[in-house]
């Protein structure tokens, strides 16, 4: 059975992509295309609908010129800039 998926770690990795994206000034036909992968593909990760599989993940740090540890990196960070925000959130409710 396939386990839920995290939603936090969705968003924060869509926004990852958007970024470095953004930084290398393309659109995500290109980024498609430098992965190997489709654009409706891009756009589904892009909104936080779906992940990438771990050899994709490597092959979209490629395309964006950095190393998947970088790229895994970002994430955490907007993962943990989430939590913090949310136990925030919680402590002053």
């Amino acid at each position: 059975m396939r386990k839920s998926q995290n939603t936090s770690v969705l968003r924060a990795f869509a926004a990852e992509l958007k970024h470095k994206r953004g930084l290398l000034g393309i659109n995500q036909e290109e980024l498609a295309f430098r992965a190997g992968v489709h654009r409706s593909f891009i756009a589904r990760v892009e909104v936080a609908e779906t992940q990438p599989s771990l050899s994709v993940l490597f092959d979209l740090a490629k395309a964006l010129n950095c190393s998947p540890s970088d790229l895994v990196k970002g994430v955490d960070e907007r993962v943990q800039k989430e939590l913090e925000a949310s136990e925030a959130k919680s402590s002053i409710d």
